[in-house]
């Protein structure tokens, strides 16, 4: 019984610390306490090393990803008189760039490029997850 009210003493602590934090990240501009550094910068030597425990599991599972060029809708009739040689006209302009989309979600926009006769795109706009939320909620 006495692990447990060690236990709470020590959760109470992480929080009453968690509060302080926030109370001074909120305080007004004129306050000039530098906040305290609570993680790790990224992009150190032995971080590149070592990935994150479990993150490993995740490395191997396979994702689809999309480049698309274009869209359009026709009706069947037009679609049965397809043939050879036969142009569709798609949404996209020449220039514009292409979306980048995993599993259905767009990720990036990006630009196509050749490298020894295969095409592929060079990444110039990655989508922030904010970014993905702010579209999901329009």
């Amino acid at each position: 019984m006495n692990d447990k009210a060690d236990e709470t003493q020590v959760s109470e602590d992480d929080w009453a610390a968690a509060m302080n934090e926030q109370a001074v990240s909120e305080a007004p501009a004129g306050n000039t306490a530098a906040p305290a550094q609570i993680f790790e910068q990224l992009g150190g030597a032995k971080q590149a090393a070592v990935a994150p425990q479990g993150f490993d599991m995740i490395m191997d599972i396979p994702v689809r990803l999309t480049v698309e060029l274009g869209r359009t809708k026709i009706s069947i009739r037009n679609l049965l008189q397809l043939a050879h040689g036969s142009v569709v006209e798609l949404d996209g302009l020449a220039g514009e760039p292409m979306d980048v989309l995993i599993n259905g979600t767009l990720i990036a926009q990006g630009e196509v490029v050749v490298v020894n006769d295969k095409f592929g795109i060079r990444l110039t706009d990655i989508v922030t997850p904010q970014e993905r939320m702010h579209k999901l909620n329009h």
